[in-house]
């Protein structure tokens, strides 16, 4: 398979999508656990202390997601870089790698999507044990 420039150039908008989606979900997960503390803080419900252990595991998984969607970006742009440089092959296993990493962003974005729809299952028990 020949590499061209254009190819590794067609992982930059995803990427850049999917680091903005990871940041949105970041940004989300960190106002919910402020509020989540300023209510354990007032109430003291064992409870709220779950959610938070959950929400902990959800962080660590959107930083991991964050670093290797960065780690993508970064081989293809290294890729490209070979490209010019005239070193076709280095750069095709650059992309390669930069694949695999885009493939360990969203395996990593899918387990944090199970997780989320645990936590919110959990919450929506707790509110209907409570009718």
């Amino acid at each position: 398979m020949e590499l061209t420039l254009g190819t590794p150039s067609l992982l930059f908008p995803a990427v850049s999508l999917l680091l903005l989606a990871y940041t949105n979900r970041f940004l989300a997960l960190a106002s919910l656990i402020r509020d989540l503390q300023a209510q354990y803080a007032s109430t003291q419900r064992r409870s709220l202390l779950a959610q938070i252990d959950n929400l902990r595991r959800r962080v660590k998984l959107i930083q991991s997601m964050q670093a290797t969607g960065a780690g993508s970006l970064l081989f293809a742009t290294a890729s490209i870089l070979l490209l010019f440089a005239g070193g076709a092959e280095a750069a095709r296993w650059l992309f390669g790698g930069s694949l695999a990493l885009m493939m360990m962003s969203l395996a990593l974005s899918v387990r944090e999507i199970q997780i989320s729809v645990t936590a919110l299952n959990i919450q929506l028990a707790e509110m209907e044990s409570q009718r």
